[in-house]
């Protein structure tokens, strides 16, 4: 695929997140299209909204779980930018009418003390380097008509990226066992899932790790007061207007999210 190819494509998805209208699979119009084309889609369709306007704040971690690597076929995670725009305060409510076809996550982010630059980047590396984590909710969206995507769809949409909550309660990784803690997820006030950091690469520090070191590849580090969001340990959880929702972790803390 040509670099005009891929701003082209870039520039549709950004228009889809301006207008709120989504557009055909690129897998369907583009069977050729590659993981590496479609970042390079992903990185058109960021610098339109920093151009825009809008900051880089840090990154997210993706397709973590098996059961969707199993839907999209891979068997390795992928990543996407957390920008300015996507940020919001807890107990600040997300407005549905600003997004397509929205659907909620429970994860655990993490704010970076000091730089992590792969390859190399081990679980200790990211624990040394981690200020804190919270737990956070991702509100994924999917500028592909009806989420029908393939990997290739969703790393050029940003890794479905929406936007974001963080947590108030904030507490060192070193404190706690990521992978053991437990997490429960509510909506509307009735339990819809339960997990542990384990669902995730193993730890979510090691879904750090995993991110430090793919992007250590190109010559990128992960910088100090980053936010990285370390993958998804919820089922991807449609929402509408009126839903609210609430996640704790074990030994970490809660958070809650609404929307309108």
């Amino acid at each position: 695929m040509y670099t005009s190819s891929h701003h082209r494509y870039g520039d549709e998805l950004y228009a889809s997140l301006l207008s709120r209208t989504p557009v055909e699979p690129l897998t369907n119009r583009e069977p050729g299209i590659t993981i590496e084309d479609a970042y390079q889609i992903q990185l058109r369709m960021i610098q339109r909204r920093i151009d825009a306007g809008e900051t880089v704040v840090g990154k997210k971690i993706g397709v973590t779980s098996k059961v969707v690597m199993d839907m999209l076929g891979v068997n390795q995670p992928d990543f996407g930018f957390l920008l300015s725009g996507m940020a919001f305060n807890e107990g600040e409510p997300v407005d549905t009418s600003k997004l397509i076809a929205p659907r909620a996550e429970a994860e655990v982010a993490f704010i970076l003390g000091r730089d992590l630059e792969g390859p190399g980047v081990t679980a200790a590396d990211v624990l040394r380097a981690t200020d804190c984590v919270m737990p956070c909710f991702e509100i994924v969206d999917s500028r592909i008509k009806d989420w029908k995507i393939k990997i290739q769809d969703t790393v050029a949409d940003n890794a479905s990226c929406g936007v974001f909550t963080l947590g108030g309660t904030r507490k060192s990784p070193r404190q706690l066992d990521l992978a053991l803690a437990g997490m429960v997820l509510q909506k509307n006030g009735e339990i819809v899932s339960t997990s542990c950091g384990a669902a995730v690469q193993g730890s979510p520090v090691n879904a750090v790790a995993w991110l430090a070191n793919t992007l250590g590849a190109f010559g990128i580090a992960l910088k100090a007061g980053d936010v990285i969001l370390s993958g998804s340990q919820s089922p991807l959880v449609p929402v509408k207007a009126g839903d609210s929702f609430h996640c704790s972790v074990g030994g970490l803390g809660s958070t809650s999210v609404r929307f309108i």
